[in-house]
């Protein structure tokens, strides 16, 4: 995927929610997105996965521009609780998105194969709200990933939930990564906390302050497989963090800067 000056305003006038925004993404790849809030964060997500159009710039697949949601990405939602189907069990939840053009029973084989690559397939009977929160957004996970897309978007998806359960996703998110029914997704992740970034992603991109634009890309470099007490005290985990507070920590220097300027 090729991002090129992406800019988007919600009217021709107003407020641009990104301003000329521009990387790669490998395949392959896990890149994490932090950024302060308001940077557009979720406006960039929304682009790259076809869901509003830019107002300048492109988003390419595979040398195709994006202008409607392909099939090839799939977007998880932070909050489970409204993107899951509370009157749909589990398995009908995960089989929603492949209800055109095969049949009932491949669909179940599908989704089955799915929930026991994601540790679900003994709560395919229950409903969302019969489960915890973090089993909920396992659910959202392996929805997002019956349809075996090439891309998977995340929007902060563990920001709801409680700290033992957020290393659980996390470490999830890297099995899904690293191996999901014998492939490995590319994985755009979107998360405020710096620290999870670091852990999870192969490369950072910092956005800065709205107009959201890329500030700074900093390689993590952390080998895999990663592990939660090991990696988060290597002395490259501190490294790495310390180089994005400092991107981050120019960037509301120079924001602080240029509004006394405009006093």
């Amino acid at each position: 995927m090729r991002v090129s000056a992406l800019g988007k305003r919600y009217s021709p006038q107003g407020h641009a929610a990104l301003a000329g925004v521009t990387f790669d993404v490998e395949d392959g790849e896990l890149l994490a997105l932090v950024g302060p809030s308001g940077c557009g964060k979720t406006t960039l997500l929304r682009l790259l996965c076809g869901l509003m159009l830019p107002s300048e710039g492109t988003v390419l697949l595979h040398g195709r521009p994006v202008v409607r949601p392909p099939r090839e990405v799939a977007l998880v939602f932070q909050d489970y609780s409204r993107s899951l189907f509370p009157w749909l069990t589990v398995l009908r939840n995960v089989m929603f998105p492949l209800r055109r053009g095969h049949s009932r029973a491949w669909k179940i084989e599908r989704a089955e194969a799915v929930l026991r690559e994601m540790g679900l397939h003994g709560v395919a009977r229950k409903f969302p709200w019969e489960l915890s929160g973090g089993m909920q957004q396992r659910v959202a996970i392996a929805r997002a990933l019956v349809s075996r897309p090439e891309i998977l978007l995340l929007d902060e998806p563990f920001a709801s939930v409680d700290a033992l359960t957020r290393a659980e996703l996390q470490d999830v998110l890297l099995r899904v990564h690293r191996d999901i029914e014998g492939r490995r997704v590319t994985i755009v992740h979107v998360t405020h906390d710096i620290d999870e970034a670091v852990y999870l992603a192969d490369r950072v991109l910092v956005l800065s302050p709205g107009p959201g634009r890329v500030a700074g890309s900093v390689e993590v470099g952390l080998p895999r497989p990663r592990i939660q007490t090991a990696t988060r005290s290597s002395t490259r985990f501190l490294e790495v963090r310390n180089a994005i507070h400092e991107v981050i920590s120019t960037q509301q220097r120079n924001t602080i800067t240029a509004t006394s300027n405009e006093e």
